[in-house]
């Protein structure tokens, strides 16, 4: 699969804004985080009760309940976890930086998708599924590869700073790992979604990225297991 170059400056361009707004709303302080996952949140909602119309024409009320568990529960573990670490022995520095979880899922979600599309891109032959034909294997395992390895490496550096040596370094390498897993997982299921509805994007508010669930499929997915995961185990 050939890169686009036209495609890749849009999408290179939106993202750039995507991601500026991200990172305010992520690194300024916990209300911010809180205002960002709130338009977030009621985006996705708006977008999931349109494709519920389309799929299910004058029964799509009842099946828009399903946003509750898809849509809601994982945004309301997200803003737990944002917390988690906060009031537990251990923690040290700026608490607005318990959300340390929520920006390594994010990022390991970035990091996957743009190296799974680009690897893909590169020398991707085999199809992944389906659902989303673009997906190939070569670049799925390629982006979930880079993902574990970046967010392993980088992350341990940065809890360094603002944890004492309590959280063990193997815990980014497996949040990464569940986010590249369960994130593609969510990417085929908003996919499946759209294809029921028929429609290529979930909204156009991100020109080359489509809508707020195109941006956010991965996440509502992957925060449920990071979310067991760090309960459990961390």
């Amino acid at each position: 699969m050939a890169i686009n170059v036209e495609v890749l400056k849009t999408r290179a361009l939106t993202a750039v804004v995507f991601v500026a707004v991200m990172l305010t709303g992520l690194l300024w302080n916990q209300w911010s985080f809180i205002a960002l996952f709130t338009i977030i949140h009621f985006g996705c909602w708006y977008e999931f009760v349109k494709l519920m119309k389309k799929i299910y024409g004058e029964q799509y009320l009842k099946y828009c309940l399903l946003g509750l568990i898809y849509i809601t529960l994982p945004i309301l573990m997200l803003m737990d976890l944002m917390n988690i670490w906060n009031d537990v022995e251990g923690f040290k520095g700026n608490a607005d930086f318990g959300n340390i979880i929520p920006i390594a899922i994010i990022f390991s979600i970035w990091i996957n998708d743009t190296m799974a599309y680009l690897v893909g891109s590169l020398i991707g032959k085999t199809p992944f599924s389906k659902i989303s034909p673009k997906k190939t294997w070569e670049g799925t395992g390629g982006g979930a590869i880079l993902c574990v390895l970046v967010i392993g490496f980088l992350f341990p550096l940065v809890a360094d700073k603002y944890f004492y040596p309590s959280v063990p370094k193997q815990t980014w390498f497996i949040i990464a790992g569940i986010c590249a897993v369960f994130g593609t997982m969510g990417d085929l299921l908003e996919s499946k979604i759209k294809r029921m509805a028929d429609v290529k994007d979930s909204g156009s508010i991100m020109p080359g990225h489509g809508g707020f669930l195109d941006r956010f499929d991965s996440l509502l997915i992957a925060v449920p297991f990071v979310w067991v995961y760090v309960k459990l185990f961390v």
